[in-house]
This record gives C-alpha cells, sequence and structure tokens, in this order.
C-alpha cells in the first residue's frame, strides 16, 4: 500500500474555495478507486498550507486511478474549478509507505 500526500500552497483569502474542491474530491477520490484518508485545510499556525491524503496498493494502480478520475465527470469539473478560480498556487504530491506497523496498543 502507498499512500500519496498532496502538499498545497493556497490563496489565503480564498480558503472557502478550496474547501468546496476539498468537498468534491471526497465524492470522486473513493469513487474512483482510492482509500481517501481526508483534505485538511488551514485551521492554526499557516494560513497557506493545505493536505490531501489518500492510499492506493501501488504506483500501477495510482495511474489507473489518475485516468478515472480524469475521466469522472465531477473530477473534471473539479480540476477545471481550481485552474479556473486561481485559488491553488502551488502543488506537490509525495508518495509514502507505512515503516511503523504494526502499532503498539493505546493505554
Amino acid at each position: 500500500m502507498i499512500t500519496c500526500i498532496i502538499t498545497y500552497d493556497i490563496e489565503p483569502n480564498r480558503r472557502d474555495l478550496f474547501e468546496e474542491y476539498a468537498r468534491n474530491w471526497g465524492q470522486c477520490i473513493p469513487r474512483c478507486g482510492a482509500d481517501l484518508f481526508g483534505y485538511f485545510a488551514p485551521h492554526e499556525g499557516s494560513a497557506t498550507t493545505a493536505y490531501g491524503i489518500y492510499s492506493l496498493p501501488s504506483l500501477a494502480e495510482y495511474e489507473s486511478y489518475r485516468a478515472r478520475l480524469a475521466a469522472d465527470p465531477l473530477g473534471r469539473e473539479n480540476f477545471e474549478f481550481a485552474r479556473d478560480q486561481g485559488f491553488i498556487r502551488r502543488e506537490d504530491r509525495l508518495f509514502v509507505k507505512m515503516a511503523s506497523a504494526p502499532h503498539g496498543v493505546r493505554p
């Protein structure tokens, strides 16, 4: 299993648009085959850093997922929404795998 962490640099005065964008991905991403942990908007600290986090079985599955996402009507609409509104200044993707499992039991 791999996890994709998308780091966004967003316009601080347009956070509401990012949150709409995030809610749209909340519908599309699971439908297109990824396990969505969630999208996270700034709350305290940085006013411009946001995240999207989801997992897939492999990088090959990621490529198939991206094709499904691009073909999804709401996915296409959301890509266009972000481009047209300009609230995302930059986004970077990092792929990681779990290194700490199995985890201990919480007291």
